[in-house]
């Protein structure tokens, strides 16, 4: 039976409570987690983007760090940084001198922690350095993979994964409960290492960013022409019932609250979503629908991707609606910010929102999805790739119910009562104040953070087995060429094999071979134009009798890497020959 240490689960409250100190992490930067304006909006993105902002403000800090690919990302964190008014250095490393992150000790990942990095860290050590990775989605085929890869990578007890609310964490321990039965019954008699820390933080807002702006506020009334009685319900999400919410049981429950309203209190309901459809096929879907299911209510659309329409949405709503369905959904952030601009929020009873909406700010509608063994055909369609995601959620969104009658009684409920209206709305904000602006939140991580670096530090003062660095050439998910691949070639190249420049009249320069042969199509040369000419006037200046790789090696005061890469280079286009004895 397969055994595994796993260590206590962390939550936001427990690292506060522990005197940890301050603790820095580099931040993994790609625009694709935190650029929601190039990359396309998501919640993952906009997550990310206001993580960094909230980093940015609050980190406890002497230098914020980024550990990228390419200059261009180092250059888009430092954009932001300077935008924010960071005053603190900035340092940028390179993801392949990763050894440069001293004296920090946890890189935070804008995802569920990427075996590749686990194994990145592999030739390092696994003592190195920390992994501190967060959950958004987890219904992807993809990070559930990731996931159950997680288990035979070489992930260490002081990693994290970041659950943004107790619901995912339940779905991240059950993902690796199943990896640890499926190891067990595999590789019998195993023992498993410890499981990454799994704590509860969850995502933050900037509170101050999304107090209401009544003279906007006031605008968008006037623009849908809400009379002052009217009550209107507001909503900002992705405009798509596959990948958000299913907007037709909102309509029902809307206009079963408008004729529960009495007839003679001037009082009409409106619905204002703001978001983007993704597809443009769903604008006409979701106002026909609206047109036939509430035709008693205002239905009204905004540009989610106009700043000052998303403001205008909660600074005019009375209420803020967020019935989702989807499996995608792992916190929702929307009704936080909506909690932040002081409104209350009707939610379904789902994911973060069983965290984040409490009875005094707002409603959680009850939720259900299939019984066991219901739905197992669709989950292994998706598995088998017959069923593409969106068609997966799709399918289990049309089998995840809302209690609809409890939808429009919440709504009639606040339509009846602006007096509990006003009380939701400022428990609300308070709430939002208090457990998820970024000042707060930014300390959970960072007590997390140093929570990694102590037990690093445990770590290495003890040593002990599965700590020593693997040798790059023996990472089983990429190994060396020389040992995935020895049955390719005739031979290998030999270190001490003397080589001379060839004579050949008039032959082409080692420049142009390289514009010939266009390498800088894929933005990759094997080594400096410079260096490859230096190299070879090195063995030119050698004569007939020509050198090896050390001789060069020293005479150019070229790495012996460099050196031997160049060579075979100059091998390959016949600037070099080998001499025979």
């Amino acid at each position: 039976m397969a055994r595994h240490a796993d260590p206590l689960a962390l939550d936001g409250a427990r690292l506060m409570s522990r005197p940890m100190p301050a603790t820095n992490a580099a931040i993994w930067y790609a625009a694709d987690g935190y650029d929601p304006a190039k990359k396309g909006i998501n919640g993952r993105r906009v997550a990310g983007e206001s993580f960094l902002r909230g980093f940015f403000a609050h980190g406890d800090v002497g230098e914020f760090v980024s550990i990228a690919h390419a200059q261009s990302d180092h250059a888009a964190f430092a954009d932001l940084a300077h935008a924010m008014g960071v005053t603190q250095p900035l340092r940028s490393v390179r993801l392949d001198t990763p050894k440069a992150l001293a004296p920090v000790d946890v890189v935070s990942y804008p995802a569920p922690l990427s075996p590749t990095e686990i194994w990145r860290r592999a030739p390092h050590g696994a003592a190195a350095w920390a992994l501190c990775g967060v959950t958004h989605t987890t219904a992807t085929r993809n990070v559930m993979q990731t996931l159950f890869d997680l288990r035979s990578a070489p992930q260490m007890r002081w990693d994290a994964v970041i659950c943004t609310s107790t619901a995912v964490q339940s779905s991240v321990r059950r993902l690796m409960e199943l990896a640890e039965a499926h190891l067990a019954t595999r590789f019998a008699g195993a023992v498993l290492p410890a499981r990454p820390l799994l704590p509860v933080i969850p995502l933050g807002v900037d509170c101050a960013a999304h107090a209401p702006d009544p003279a906007l506020g006031q605008a968008l009334r006037t623009r849908i022409g809400a009379a002052p009685g009217d009550l209107v319900a507001v909503s900002i999400a992705r405009l798509t019932p596959d990948e958000k919410f299913d907007p037709l049981p909102l309509f029902l429950a809307m206009e079963l609250a408008a004729s529960e309203l009495p007839a003679d209190s001037g009082s009409r309901l409106h619905l204002v979503l703001c978001g983007q459809f993704p597809e443009a096929h769903w604008e006409a879907t979701y106002a026909n629908a609206a047109a036939r299911l509430m035709p008693s209510c205002g239905y009204h659309v905004l540009d989610g991707a106009v700043a000052e329409d998303r403001k205008a949405t909660l600074s005019g709503g009375d209420v803020f609606v967020f019935p989702v369905d989807n499996l995608q959904e792992t916190f929702g952030l929307a009704p936080v910010e909506a909690m932040a601009a002081g409104l209350p929020v009707i939610v379904s009873d789902w994911d973060g929102m069983k965290d984040t909406v409490t009875a005094d700010v707002g409603f959680r509608i009850p939720t259900e999805l299939p019984r066991a063994g219901v739905s197992s055909y669709v989950s292994l369609r998706y598995l088998g790739g017959t069923d593409s995601y969106v068609q997966y959620l799709s399918q289990m969104s049309a089998m995840t119910p809302l209690d609809v009658g409890a939808m429009a009684h919440a709504l009639v409920t606040l339509a009846r009562d602006p007096d509990l209206r006003a009380r939701m709305g400022a428990a609300a904000r308070d709430r939002a104040q208090k457990l998820y602006d970024w000042s707060v939140v930014i300390p959970q991580m960072q007590a997390l953070w140093g929570e990694q670096a102590a037990m690093l530090a445990h770590a290495r003062s003890r040593g002990g087995p599965g700590l020593a660095p693997l040798s790059p050439g023996l990472i089983p998910v990429g190994p060396a060429v020389e040992e995935m691949f020895a049955a390719y070639p005739t031979t290998f190249a030999a270190e001490d094999r003397r080589l001379a420049a060839t004579a050949v009249p008039g032959r082409t320069a080692p420049r142009e071979v390289l514009a010939l042969r266009n390498y800088g199509a894929r933005r990759r040369l094997l080594e400096d134009p410079a260096r490859i000419e230096a190299v070879l006037a090195a063995y030119a200046a050698t004569g007939p009798a020509g050198a090896t790789e050390a001789e060069i090696a020293g005479s150019t005061h070229l790495p012996a890497a460099v050196v031997a890469r160049v060579s075979l280079w100059l091998l390959k286009y016949h600037f070099l020959q080998e001499v025979r004895a």
